[in-house]
């Protein structure tokens, strides 16, 4: 069975339920109007890229106009995700469903950069992963635009529990974990030593709240200052950058003039590099609210920063190789500079 397949298989129930529930009009037909969905608050990079890109597009000229849904009223990240596959939601900002493709954890790997200067090479505008990502995503009947950047993810640890680990794996054993529900998200963490717990983002917040879980990874900057009154510490691993697909859907792209196609694809790289441009100071900033909030922002020194890293070069990246091949992880280890 193919890739298209499968997910045709996948999403046909969910699909209909969620035509079924929109407006006709609201498809993704070409024309005056589309929307634009991601599933966080206005606080987050996502509005900033959402609300530069309208300006972009009225600069341009563009008789299209924007139907924007911010903060997730059309569903979580991965709802969204599925809905701009099949061309419900023409455009959408959202992170990496690898339940639609296992591929897509590529997005998730650990440590293939650790500065800002280096991830705008590699994940920038026109950078080293856009051409890896649209092959990936065509299958999906996607097209990348670029990627967004929410800055590098750390750990963080919830209020109650006494714990701070900084050496792994010896600090991190009986740690309940949260982690996304994508295997490479586990699969690290098991590695690291902690217990990881698998869990949708709408449900993080209750169970650190409840102390269902002891802490959370993947948490850049921005998500740590909104959970702040939940959390006590803040470890700062950058085990991965943390950037999010600016995708739209291929039929919807293709069924555009090439006029108003052109207007939208020169809109939107303005809005890249603007936003590529300003990230690292909204990343900073929210990290400075963060230590203003009261939370332990710790810094891992070289030594146990090497061994995290380590770590996953030896079990994590042979692991995601098995998924995506070794052409791509070849790549991977020649953007990241190890053998």
């Amino acid at each position: 069975m193919t890739i298209s397949t499968k997910i045709k298989h996948t999403l046909s129930a969910c699909t209909l339920a969620a035509t079924l529930t929109l407006p006709a009009t609201q498809t993704a037909n070409a024309g005056d109007e589309f929307m634009l969905a991601h599933a966080y608050p206005t606080d987050h990079i996502f509005h900033l890229a959402s609300t530069t890109f309208t300006d972009q597009l009225k600069a341009q000229n563009s008789t299209l106009n924007i139907d924007y849904h911010p903060g997730g009223d059309l569903g979580d990240w991965a709802s969204i995700f599925e809905q701009s596959m099949e061309g419900v939601i023409p455009m959408s900002m959202t992170f990496a469903a690898s339940e639609f493709d296992e591929r897509l954890d590529l997005s998730w790997l650990g440590y293939v950069v650790d500065n800002w200067d280096d991830a705008r090479k590699v994940y920038g505008p026109n950078g080293k992963m856009t051409a890896v990502y649209n092959e990936i995503m065509s299958d999906l009947d996607l097209v990348v635009l670029g990627t967004i950047p929410t800055g590098f993810g750390s750990v963080a640890i919830r209020k109650g529990v006494d714990r701070v680990p900084t050496n792994f794996p010896e600090d991190t054993k009986g740690i309940q974990m949260r982690v996304p529900p994508v295997a490479i998200g586990i699969e690290r963490f098991k590695n690291w030593g902690f217990t990881a717990v698998p869990m949708p983002f709408s449900e993080l917040y209750t169970a650190l709240q409840l102390g269902t879980v002891d802490g959370r990874a993947f948490g850049p900057s921005v998500e740590i200052w909104q959970m702040r009154d939940v959390l006590s510490a803040y470890i700062l691993t950058r085990d991965y950058f943390e950037h999010a697909f600016w995708v739209v859907n291929k039929n919807w792209l293709d069924e555009l003039s090439e006029e108003e196609r052109s207007k939208l694809l020169a809109a939107a790289d303005a809005t890249l590099n603007q936003i590529w441009d300003e990230a690292q100071s909204v990343d900073e900033n929210f990290l400075k609210q963060v230590r203003e909030a009261g939370i332990n922002v710790v810094e891992l020194n070289p030594q146990q920063l090497d061994k995290a890293k380590q770590a996953l070069y030896a079990n994590e990246w042979p692991y995601m190789e098995g998924i995506v091949g070794p052409k791509i992880m070849g790549m991977m280890r020649e953007i990241a500079g190890i053998n």
